[in-house]
């Protein structure tokens, strides 16, 4: 599959399975944590996390401990779910040091563009929602995000310790003037 054939789908319960077995496959790799996905990794229950996702989503309904976020899956031309990414509208003081966007692709999909492609399409969804640029944190270490992110245009913004590892944050300019910083 061609990386410009990814799009951006708001999670339903049509991708109940697929994103079962999307989860499945990160925790089969050893990795625990699935980035940008609204705790899918940490969720037991399909149905519980798209409750939680659906309502963060929504200024009436968003969880008081969270901010404004969506939530999207990346899928292929298949309809198979290739990555998971968030856009949250706003920092809080818990988010200074995560960002506003947060994204994960599928293990056996990397290396293919995914990255990129995703990032790039939740620009535009920000640019929509009228922000005026996004701040990602990236563990020093993790080359091929760092890459994805100058890629969408990313600069160097300040460093941090994240859990005892060295950490960047990144400015995405969009070139809003509306915005809610």
């Amino acid at each position: 599959m061609n990386a410009a054939e990814i799009r951006l789908a708001r999670p339903g319960p049509e991708h109940r399975e697929k994103a079962l077995a999307f989860r499945r496959e990160f925790f089969d790799q050893g990795e625990e944590i699935i980035s940008g996905s609204g705790l899918l990794d940490k969720t037991e229950r399909y149905e519980d996390w798209l409750d939680s996702v659906t309502r963060n989503a929504s200024p009436e309904t968003v969880n008081p401990n969270w901010v404004l976020t969506d939530t999207f899956f990346a899928t292929d031309g298949a309809g198979e779910i290739v990555g998971i990414i968030d856009l949250r509208h706003e920092l809080n003081e818990f988010l200074r040091d995560l960002g506003n966007c947060g994204y994960s692709v599928r293990p056996s999909r990397r290396r293919s563009g995914y990255g990129r492609r995703m990032l790039g399409l939740v620009l535009e969804e920000a640019r929509r929602a009228g922000l005026p640029e996004l701040h990602i944190s990236v563990e020093r270490g993790n080359l091929p995000s760092v890459r994805i992110i100058q890629a969408n245009g990313g600069v160097y913004e300040r460093s941090f310790l994240h859990e005892g590892a060295a950490a960047d944050i990144y400015r995405l300019a969009l070139g809003c003037t509306s915005g809610k910083f």
